[in-house]
């Protein structure tokens, strides 16, 4: 089974740098998309497979999660359940017969970190949230989770210490997810790669690959066997991040 992650920054401005394209040739059992950044009725992008599912931000033009799936999921949640966490469309949860399958877009802590505080609650009780649904079945989890976890996963991490994304408090709430049962599948499969999911618009940061991994498969340690592979499309144009992706043995 072969699952794919995307930020796509804007998914109608995607679809006109080779999204479909993309879509297409990477043949995906799940395709996930964080900030769609459009509400209902914005797009019509079905693709000939699959069914797709849609989570808007109250706010236009903001945030916004979807997945495209082949399979048919046996039930669809929108959200955590916390409403002063749902109203940005941060939140898509398949439930299959073996696991469930959520795509998420964790809020960023911005610039000044104004939004940090509320970051820690939101990290706390999204843990929370997996933890439950971990309690019944495997699960798997990605998205731009918005920090780069250790220092190889940044090109400047000193210079960035302190700066959104990477901020002790962020990745000590990473590392809580991950000792709470949970495995970061690329880091599992290649520990010391330098390899970045996202660059910043400015300074030719992604022509210099001056760039972040923030981006991630994440997954229940009991499927730690079934881990084949973990991806990044690096050469994947058309957002500010690229494409992730990890194939997973048995969960057919």
């Amino acid at each position: 089974m072969l699952y794919v992650s995307w930020n796509v920054n804007g998914l109608r401005a995607c679809v006109n740098k080779g999204f479909p394209d993309f879509f297409r040739d990477i043949d995906a059992d799940i395709f996930a998309i964080q900030e769609t950044k459009l509400q209902k009725g914005q797009i019509d992008l079905e693709f000939e497979g699959y069914t797709s599912y849609f989570n808007d931000a109250i706010k236009k033009g903001y945030s916004g999660t979807a997945i495209y799936t082949k399979k048919e999921p046996i039930h669809v949640t929108y959200g955590i359940g916390i409403e002063e966490h749902d109203q940005e469309g941060r939140v898509i949860t398949l439930e299959f017969e073996k696991y469930y399958f959520v795509t998420v877009y964790t809020p960023n802590s911005k610039r000044e970190l104004e939004r940090l505080d509320y970051r820690q609650i939101w990290e706390d009780e999204f843990r929370t949230y997996l933890l439950t649904l971990k309690k019944k079945k495997s699960v798997v989890i990605c998205g731009d989770l918005n920090v780069a976890h250790q220092e190889i996963d940044l090109k400047n991490d000193k210079t960035n210490h302190k700066n959104a994304g990477f901020t002790d408090e962020e990745r000590t709430k990473f590392t809580q997810l991950l000792e709470s049962g949970f495995i970061d599948t690329f880091r599992y499969k290649y520990p010391t790669q330098e390899t970045y999911s996202w660059w910043s618009y400015m300074f030719k940061a992604r022509e210099k690959n001056a760039g972040w991994r923030i981006d991630y498969f994440v997954v229940s340690e009991e499927l730690k066997d079934q881990i084949k592979d973990a991806y990044i499309y690096t050469d994947i144009m058309g957002s500010d991040h690229c494409p992730v992706g990890v194939e997973l043995e048995g969960l057919e």
